[in-house]
């Protein structure tokens, strides 16, 4: 059922099922398993990442209709590619018009439409509870819009949005009329055989989530994966009938493995000479607060006035406080108290006590009721809008940890942890998508292959960083530590693209600006930051210093490529990362692919051309390709998993793992390695048989020098298989 792998392709109304179609011989040629298209159903007019769903029962006109997505689907199947689809189940859109017709019905007649149960309102308030933190203009306004929604009715309404998005409603897919009308389309395509595998975004907003992927699995027998961000060392609930996450979990173990825990010391003196804050717990548990309190604060209060207890403000603070804790996403009671116990345990130690245990006790006596709901659904969005949203710009001492499923405060992954966890994936989810970028990182996996190189040289930047500073800080310390960072990890890197990365990041971090406070002299004077660096007299000194990470952050580029490539799981290559990508955050890694430039490539790599690694980036395509090729071509190679040691002085700074008749190897720490003087008499010993390198085509030596003189890595194929 799973592909071989995927190739994640973001459709826009610039780039619609024609296009797509007319790239199929091309992701033919490149080795792809299965194409993996962002949602495809209808969304808000112009939308260019198709999560703002209005009409599920359709495909989008913008990229060409039914007939265009017939015609895409014939084509794919014609290659012998699939088709995995991501879907949305969690939200759609809600303009005040009628491009949502559910919605619009339910502004026409409120009560009244068969589409009024469709959408996660509360009907009970007695009065609306503003899902808003803005100023009391915007308040005004959104009442205005809010309230105009059940005009009909002469009702105030109040209705659980996506995360703090006024504009996209939750769904009561619960619901099996619901789940019917919002899948039904989908599931018609998947019966059809055009689609062969479906993505789950954001299970973890559902209000049961363990029904829902079961409900699933049983209308679709087909690949599926949920978007689940796992903590470090939380596992999918056993109940679960799916075949994995989408993969940034393993995103933590593969970008983990190329980081030097050596540099963690010098990281964080450089970052508390700056007056970054070093404590991770402390700085994530005050953005979630934060959140709780502000953006949040409507789910709050919703969920406070289910809890039994005569003080509301209590027990305001008491939900609060519980969802702040969190060691996880959400829990998923009654399954698996662990989480739900961790964060309750942690609440108690502060006030409020005799709330929290009202809030406990309920919860606990009824695991599926309305409470217990809210809570679960609520509690990974004040993790993700805390720590991902906000943490995460703040906490900037080393930011290629700072991920969607990351650890900042775990300073990389030993190759032990490392050899441990994908073993576990082989045993337990051989199925699951790994990922390294998608369409939701904060920067692409190259970007954080170069700033991996930092951790090998930390006394080196902290110098650099104290000149450049000293020269041209920005005025608040965490974003002046992650804009360096930045400028050398996508270098070269155009102003404009700087500048609008540094106010989301801004923005994002609510120190000294928000999307909704401005602090406009602060705003400005970070716009003009990335020309003035770049126009200036710094320039130079900080391109000088990008090219010296540059080399090795190739070579750690192409280690974690190949052995995401090859471990256990169903390896996804983003759009347009089969070469170099230096992207930040969306809407920069959505930027238009030249695929024209990546044929070209392709076409001479399949002539025979060994590219070099240089800033072309074919070296990376053609192990892109070459790995690819073989997972669809010999599936039987990818099958079991055991680590294969190195020996000799520079032993460490080799990963090779073996699995059924092809072992893949990379190199660690290309810095230390270099100032070591290379692998010396570093050997490989490899299992018996006849063994080739596939990327070079010639037979395989043990000894590292021999094997690893023309890539930084290799993937070798026996010869008897």
């Amino acid at each position: 059922m799973s592909p071989a792998s995927t190739y994640r392709i973001q459709f826009t109304p610039d780039f619609t099922f024609a296009d797509a179609e007319a790239l199929v011989d091309y992701l033919d040629a490149l080795g792809v398993g299965a194409l993996y298209a962002s949602p495809l159903l209808e969304a808000v007019p112009g939308s260019t990442h198709g999560y703002d769903v209005v009409d599920p029962t359709r495909a989008r006109e913008e990229f060409g209709g039914e007939a265009g997505r017939q015609a895409l689907g014939k084509a794919l199947r014609q290659a012998g590619l699939g088709l995995v689809l991501d879907i949305v189940p969690n939200h759609m859109a809600v303009e005040d018009g009628p491009v949502n017709p559910w919605w619009w019905d339910v502004l026409q007649r409120g009560g009244a439409s068969p589409y009024a149960g469709y959408f996660d309102v509360d009907r009970s308030a007695g009065k609306l509870l503003l899902p808003f933190a803005g100023s009391p203009e915007d308040e005004r306004e959104h009442e205005h819009y809010v309230s105009a929604f059940w005009r009909r009715g002469n009702t105030e309404l109040n209705y659980r949005r996506f995360f703090d998005i006024t504009t996209l409603a939750a769904v009561r897919v619960e619901d099996p009329e619901v789940f019917e009308a919002t899948h039904g389309e989908v599931l018609r395509w998947v019966a059809a055989g055009d689609v062969t595998g479906l993505r789950v975004d954001h299970p973890d907003g559902l209000a049961d989530p363990g029904g829902y992927v079961r409900r699933l699995r049983e209308r679709a027998g087909c690949w599926l994966v949920v978007e689940k961000i796992l903590g470090p060392d939380e596992a999918l609930p056993a109940s679960w009938p799916v075949d994995g996450t989408t993969g940034y979990d393993a995103l933590r173990e593969v970008c983990g493995l190329f980081v030097d825990p050596a540099g963690e010391a010098g990281c964080t003196a450089l970052a508390r000479e700056l007056g970054v804050p070093v404590d991770f717990a402390a700085v994530e548990h005050e953005c979630r607060d934060l959140v709780t309190g502000s953006i949040l604060r409507a789910e709050v209060r919703r969920i406070a006035a289910l809890v039994d207890h005569p003080d509301r403000e209590a027990a305001e603070r008491a939900v609060a406080r519980v969802m702040a804790a969190f060691p996880v996403y959400r829990s998923y009671l009654p399954e698996g108290r662990d989480a739900w116990d961790s964060a309750v345990a942690s609440a108690l130690a502060g006030p409020d006590g005799a709330a929290v245990r009202a809030l406990d006790e309920q919860v606990r006596a009824d695991p599926r009721g309305e409470l217990a709901t809210r809570v679960q659904q609520t509690s990974g969005m004040v993790v993700a809008k805390g720590t991902e949203d906000t943490a995460f710009y703040r906490y900037t001492r080393f930011v290629a940890l700072n991920e969607v499923g990351g650890a900042p405060d775990r300073f990389g992954v030993a190759p032990a942890e490392f050899h441990q966890r994908a073993a576990a994936r082989e045993a337990g989810s051989p199925a699951a998508m790994t990922a390294l970028s998608t369409h939701d990182t904060k920067r692409s996996e190259d970007v954080r292959a170069r700033l991996a190189v930092l951790a090998e040289i930390p006394d080196e930047f902290a110098s650099a960083v104290r000149r450049w500073t000293a020269a041209h800080p920005i005025d608040e310390p965490s974003l002046n530590l992650l804009a360096w960072q930045s400028l050398v990890g996508a270098w070269p890197v155009t102003a404009e693209r700087m500048a609008a990365y540094l106010d989301k990041a801004a923005k994002e971090s609510k120190v000294r600006t928000t999307w909704v406070d401005h602090d406009e002299p602060f705003e400005a004077a970070v716009a003009a930051w990335p020309r003035e660096v770049l126009d200036g007299p710094l320039a130079g000194d900080v391109a000088a210093f990008a090219a010296r990470v540059e080399g090795p952050g190739w070579s750690n580029a192409l280690g974690q490529k190949l052995v995401q490539l090859t471990a256990p799981g169903v390896p996804d290559v983003y759009q347009g990362t089969e070469l170099w990508d230096l992207s930040l955050v969306d809407p920069d890694n959505r930027r238009p692919v030249d695929y024209a430039v990546r044929r070209e490539l392709l076409d001479a790599i399949a002539d025979g051309w060994l590219p070099p690694v240089d800033v072309t980036g074919a070296a990376k395509l053609l192990v892109v390709h070459k790995a690819l090729r073989l997972r669809r071509d010999r599936p039987e190679l990818f099958r079991g998993y055991r680590p294969l040691p190195a020996s000799g002085p520079a032993s460490a700074h080799a990963v090779a793992f073996e699995r059924a008749g092809l072992v893949a190897v990379a190199t660690r720490l290309p810095l230390g390695l270099a100032a070591a003087g290379g692998w010396g008499d570093a050997e490989l010993p490899l299992p018996p048989g006849e063994w080739t390198d596939v990327l070079t085509s010639r037979p395989a030596r043990t000894r590292l020098a021999d094997l690893l003189d023309h890539y930084p890595v290799a993937l070798l194929v026996r010869g008897d298989r």
